[in-house]
């Protein structure tokens, strides 16, 4: 039987960014709201990686802090392990709950004390959340640096002393220092090397099978994504609008943002197939567009496009939020080879 992990329920956050009052009443103009996540609701299922895609700015990095609390929600709920955690009342409340989701950052060089010895970086979730006591806090260290391909006596040393893949190493062994569950990884290969991220990526899915962990797993790139997911969500403009089993969404994506995003990646077969890039900029989320949000880069896009937001629907495994998708308007999407 199947366990549901995490279950983010119409989450949403938005960021006032309005002038002051003064200057409003002066200058004129109303207030100013950014809608960096509207509405976003999935599951995950313990054991398996669910992986969140979009360009910048779609709001994946948002979901991200919002889950590990971070941020708070402007509305919406965040369930682990079937306990609320949406309001910080209820993150406080759960102590256990919220140890237990811990989170790897996007640059190794920046999200480690350089002030402070790895062995200590490393301790400091052990000792707060007391699961060791005097010498044994310090063998904890060696072996969660061990467990990341590190040596124990690294943990005399700085973060300054390593590289970038070896800074992330350690920042998964502090991540693992709490004995977690749960971990979001916000794009944890993204500032390292090609070669780096294959090792960094091929550690993350040995310690999955090892610890029995469940990722949340955000990037960019969509070759990555397809090696460590379990299932694949398409983020635009703060909402989904697409998510699925990875084989699935990468084998017959349905809606045209999905599409085109893996238009993007490179033909490396020399298939002939056409592909359409994508077109345009992000719209400000200050100001989104009505009905659909992708409407205004969409080649399937039709006038209820402009004026009704698409339901979610599901098509076996697949969900989509398309009016093109429901109504039968796109063409089927096929590897082959063009005529």
């Amino acid at each position: 039987m199947s366990e549901n992990v995490l279950r983010v329920t119409e989450l949403k956050r938005y960021f006032d960014v309005s002038k002051p009052l003064l200057n409003r009443i002066l200058e004129g103009g109303g207030r100013q709201v950014v809608r960096a996540v509207d509405g976003v609701s999935f599951e995950i299922e313990r054991g398996e990686t669910f992986s969140l895609v979009g360009e910048s700015g779609c709001g994946k990095s948002t979901v991200a802090r919002l889950i590990v609390g971070l941020y708070h929600p402007s509305d919406g709920d965040v369930e682990f392990e079937g306990v609320s955690l949406g309001r910080p009342a209820s993150r406080a409340r759960h102590p256990e709950k919220q140890a237990r989701m811990q989170m790897i950052f996007q640059d190794p060089y920046a999200s480690l004390n350089p002030r402070w010895r790895v062995g200590d970086i490393i301790a400091e979730p052990i000792r707060f959340r007391k699961l060791e006591q005097g010498a044994a806090v310090m063998e904890r260290v060696g072996e969660l640096l061990k467990l990341v391909g590190l040596a124990p006596r690294d943990a005399a040393k700085y973060p300054h002393e390593f590289s970038g893949g070896q800074r992330q190493r350690i920042s998964i062994a502090r991540a693992l220092a709490g004995k977690p569950d749960f971990l979001v990884c916000d794009e944890p290969t993204s500032a390292l090397d090609v070669s780096v991220q294959a090792q960094i990526l091929n550690l993350m899915k040995e310690l999955q099978k090892e610890l029995n962990l469940t990722y949340l797993f955000i990037s960019h790139n969509l070759a990555v994504v397809y090696h460590v997911s379990t299932k694949v969500g398409v983020m635009y403009l703060g909402r989904l609008v697409e998510w699925s089993e990875t084989k699935t969404l990468f084998g017959n994506p349905l809606h045209p943002y999905s599409r085109m995003l893996l238009d993007a990646i490179p033909d490396l077969e020399m298939s002939g197939r056409a592909r359409t890039p994508v077109g345009g900029e992000v719209p400000s989320p200050i100001n989104p567009p009505p009905g659909c949000s992708f409407h205004p880069r969409c080649p399937f896009a039709n006038e209820r496009c402009k004026s009704e937001v698409p339901a979610v629907l599901s098509y076996g495994s697949q969900h989509v939020a398309c009016h093109a998708v429901q109504e039968g308007r796109l063409p089927l999407w096929r590897d082959a080879a063009a005529a």
